[in-house]
């Protein structure tokens, strides 16, 4: 392999590991004996994000009605009921962040200044 290809993959190598990684701590599951209450209060915090027009509409456009939902809700263990409705504010629509797209934008114009400035 020739000195240029070898220091392109360094170059690449080093502008993905710069980028940062955006993960959080993963919550433990609630006990067993959770309270019919507990879970009812859940239920409600989770139906009350999913009431929202933005949620709603993006849960249609993917095929699921509010009857599905509701039914899929019912159908939760408590455990993964109580975590879903403590990280609901942690969830984020699927792609990436603004700032994940920033770091990348950063790494591809390093990349490309690094390749024009040895060229």
């Amino acid at each position: 392999m020739s000195k240029r290809l070898i220091f392109i993959v360094l170059v690449l190598v080093t502008a993905l590991a710069a980028v940062p990684v955006f993960a959080g701590p993963v919550p433990s599951k609630t006990a067993a004996n959770q309270s019919l209450d507990q879970r009812a209060a859940d239920i409600a915090v989770v139906r009350d994000v999913i009431s929202h027009d933005e949620v709603a509409k993006a849960l249609e456009a993917r095929g699921f009605t509010r009857q599905q939902v509701d039914q899929k809700l019912a159908q939760l263990s408590p455990q993964d009921l109580h975590q879903l409705a403590q990280n609901l504010d942690q969830l984020q629509a699927a792609g990436l962040t603004r700032q994940e797209w920033y770091w990348i934008g950063i790494g591809a114009l390093a990349v490309i200044i690094l390749i024009v400035a040895l060229s």
